[in-house]
């Protein structure tokens, strides 16, 4: 090889190598970027669509973060409900309620689907909303102790890609984790599917649900056995206090007493009922329903039969039959499936 020749390799080399290590260069690692895995949720083809904004997918890494926030005491911990979890007063067996007293306690089931919160409504939005409530006016988050715990700054990174944890994150996180709290595979689903059969009694009281004569389906409506609206359904006739529901946030008189319906899927875990918790037993909602409603001027008229005032009027035999169809509402995996349960 002559000089020449020498010459040009080497500056061959020198221009390939200096490439190379100005690529490299060019290329540093962001220390707080995420690899997120998209979720997809688990519906039926009856099911709508839940609601999901842009800028908070549903991803495994940001579901496991809400469900461990959801089930940590640390939210509470310099709020006014100190040691206290979401799951506190939400627990999964009841589907994520708890029996009280005075103020029931509304299921988490499914809340992927409203636009409305608490039994009067009084947040209004998406659950990115409701779960900012919680996290700067409920729970009143100490966000500092969040970053000083040692694994959650490596799970914000590894969901949101932030090396700084604020509430909207917080907030995202549980957003994501309530819209996987759904509930589609009770006993009625799977007859939905042709997956299962119901009984003859349960059959009855399908259809006394589903028609005029039992006239439930009006508010709870399938597939969410719920509208997500607000009714006065005549609990009462003289209005005080939180029994003013929904008139507490909207000021019309048309508004007092109306609360929102809850979804009736796994119904029979979720004792007492209404929002104030007065009836222990689903024979005791039906025997409300079929004669002990009261009247007033905000009174839903779907309460009372059309051109008569009267309410149901139903027989000893209908109500027993609505009662084991609404035990066929009972979603067994949802109760026990360890996915939904405490990551502690």
């Amino acid at each position: 090889m002559n000089k020449a020749s020498a010459a040009l390799l080497f500056l061959f080399l020198g221009l390939w190598l200096g490439t190379g290590c100005r690529h490299e260069a060019q290329e540093p690692v962001d220390p707080c970027a995420s690899g997120t895995t998209p979720l997809q949720l688990d519906l039926p083809a009856y099911a709508p669509p839940p609601v999901i904004p842009a800028d908070n997918p549903l991803t495994v890494e940001g579901v496991a973060l809400g469900r461990r926030l959801y089930y940590d005491t640390l939210l509470s911990l310099n709020g006014p409900y100190q040691g206290f979890a979401c799951a506190s007063c939400h627990h999964q067996d009841k589907a994520f309620t708890v029996p009280t007293a005075g103020t029931n306690v509304l299921s988490h089931a499914n809340l992927g689907w409203s636009t409305h919160f608490l039994w009067n409504g009084g947040v209004e939005g998406t659950l990115e909303d409701v779960m900012r409530f919680e996290v700067e006016e409920f729970f009143q988050v100490d966000i500092q102790a969040l970053r000083a715990r040692p694994e959650y700054p490596a799970l914000f990174r590894q969901a949101f890609g932030t090396c700084s944890i604020t509430a909207r994150e917080v907030a995202m996180a549980l957003a994501q984790w309530m819209r996987r709290i759904t509930s589609f595979n009770s006993r009625f689903d799977q007859y939905l599917r042709y997956e299962g059969t119901l009984s003859p009694q349960e059959l009855s009281g399908m259809n006394l649900f589903l028609t005029e004569a039992g006239d439930c389906f009006h508010c709870h409506s399938l597939p969410l056995m719920t509208d997500n609206a607000f009714h006065n359904i005549g609990l009462d006739s003289i209005f005080s206090g939180t029994g003013v529901g929904r008139y507490a946030v909207t000021g019309n008189p048309f508004d007092l007493g109306a609360f929102k319906t809850p979804t009736l899927r796994n119904i029979a875990q979720t004792a007492p009922y209404m929002h104030d918790g007065r009836f222990q037993t689903l024979e005791e909602v039906l025997a409300f329903y079929s004669g002990g409603v009261h009247h007033s001027p905000s009174l839903d008229p779907i309460m009372t039969k059309p051109g008569t005032g009267l309410t149901l009027g139903l027989t000893p035999q209908q109500k027993a039959d609505l009662v084991a169809f609404l035990h066929t509402l009972t979603d067994e995996d949802f109760l026990t499936d360890p996915a939904l349960g405490s990551p502690f």
